[in-house]
């Protein structure tokens, strides 16, 4: 692993042991190292390496939010009156749990966001209730997702 003007380069041993990790972040250490053919002790160093270099961004258990009973995904984009607006309605998002992502954007929206709720009721007191109250949004646009097809990282 060699760094390069700001990007991380890996080896093939490397991107073995990070694909299998991808594919499952609890999978053990030793079954890695059997499959590549190096000790356990080489992948734990060349897991910290990359660590540290900040390619590595953390593990995490994904919940099913189907099993919660959240059915409804949505994408919401948010029209603020001015530019300015954009912190504090940053703010304002960041204490609604339903919103799991944020995003500044170029083209008309000035916030996108990606929210989940329990069914369409809920997404329209979300809509309703919380963003649209929000000082600064002057409107939204609400897209829902019929189905996620593709959900995957960036390929190795």
């Amino acid at each position: 692993m060699k760094a390069n003007k700001g990007n991380v380069q890996i080896d093939g041993i490397d991107k073995k042991i990070l694909r299998y990790l991808m594919e499952d972040a609890r999978k053990p250490i030793l079954e890695i190292a059997r499959h590549i053919g190096i000790s356990g002790a080489a992948i734990h160093q060349r897991l910290r390496k990359l660590e540290k270099s900040g390619l590595l961004a953390g593990s995490k258990f994904v919940l099913n939010p189907k099993a919660l009973g959240y059915t409804t995904m949505a994408y919401v984009g948010i029209f603020l009156d001015k530019a300015m607006s954009n912190p504090q309605a940053v703010k304002a998002l960041e204490q609604i749990p339903e919103v799991l992502e944020c995003h500044y954007t170029t083209g008309n929206w000035s916030i996108l966001v990606k929210v989940l709720c329990k069914d369409n009721e809920h997404l329209m007191f979300l809509l309703n209730k919380k963003i649209q109250q929000i000082e600064g949004v002057s409107r939204t646009e609400t897209f829902i997702s019929l189905d996620q097809q593709i959900d995957r990282q960036i390929a190795l």
